[in-house]
């Protein structure tokens, strides 16, 4: 089987740009936000951090707050039929 290339941004040029009003600086308080378990969220990637990030193909999906691990959230997001989990960090989430 062949390797495939790239990672997971791969094909995300677009996706993943900021618009004007995000450029610049990252707030430290969408770094440091907390959330309940329970709460509605909204998948938006920080495309300036890399660390706890999802997979592009769930970019500006909505979640549930499920649980925590760590300085990471567990959300909720249902693909299709099936319900997923993914470990994501707080600066790629935004409250609903």
């Amino acid at each position: 089987m062949v390797d495939r290339m790239g990672g997971m941004r791969r094909k995300s040029r677009h996706k993943m740009l900021k618009d004007s009003a995000r450029k610049g600086k990252i707030s430290l308080q969408s770094y440091f936000q907390k959330f309940a378990p329970g709460d509605k969220v909204h998948l938006i990637a920080e495309s300036a951090v890399q660390q706890g990030h999802y997979f592009t193909r769930y970019h500006n999906r909505n979640g549930t707050i499920k649980g925590m691990q760590g300085k990471c959230y567990f959300v909720k997001i249902k693909d299709l039929n099936a319900e997923k989990t993914l470990l994501v960090h707080p600066i790629h989430l935004r409250k609903a």
